[in-house]
């Protein structure tokens, strides 16, 4: 008898199921390179590969508008690059993800190479979908402060947030959760618009 899923159980990220590879806890970034195109979106976790459920059209808008934000404030004015997903960013040997935008800042862009990011971007954007939510808050931004990337926005396009994170020697410290006319206090990019701007798509 087969089991069919109800539609309102929605897709998460999951620890991938059996692949031609190494054992869980061991995979690295050639491995990663290695995987055929499946159609499934792949991270790598501490030599954990996860897959990670492809993201609504809402998600999309949301990261279009502030990658576009970024793009105008960041790149087109000198400062950095702008690149946003399907990136790879290896984050260390064993830690391979795609956020959905990374800005690396012009003193930074050698690290940068034709094939994906290695090392910390300056900033990190992640957009929370119901699926990803709990990931981007433990395992992802785990890897992101073990890895260095002094600042990470988490986007809540439900509720129309931003969370600002700055990392310290203590790990990852929140400003604040900001919405509607509020601006973003961030350290690594002067955006003159509010909260809001993220979400009017």
């Amino acid at each position: 008898m087969t089991m069919s899923v109800p539609l309102d159980v929605l897709p998460v990220v999951t620890a991938a199921a059996p692949l031609v590879g190494p054992p869980q806890g061991r995979w690295t970034y050639a491995d990663y390179a290695a995987l055929p195109d499946d159609g499934n979106r792949y991270e790598i976790i501490a030599g954990v590969l996860y897959t990670t459920p492809a993201p609504g059209t809402g998600h999309q808008i949301t990261s279009n508008i502030i990658a576009t934000l970024l793009t105008i404030h960041v790149q087109f004015a000198g400062h950095g690059k702008v690149l946003t997903a399907p990136v790879d960013v290896e984050l260390a040997p064993d830690t391979v993800v795609q956020p959905d935008i990374v800005v690396v800042l012009s003193a930074n862009l050698d690290r940068i190479t034709p094939s994906r990011i290695i090392g910390a971007p300056d900033l990190v954007v992640e957009i929370l979908s119901p699926g990803t939510a709990g990931y981007d808050r433990r395992e992802k931004q785990d890897a992101y402060a073990r890895a260095g990337v002094g600042e990470y926005w988490i986007v809540d396009p439900g509720a129309q947030t931003v969370e600002l994170l700055t990392l310290d020697q203590s790990g990852y410290r929140s400003h604040g959760v900001f919405r509607g006319q509020a601006r973003l206090p961030s350290s690594v990019v002067t955006l003159p618009v509010p909260v809001e701007r993220f979400f009017q798509g």
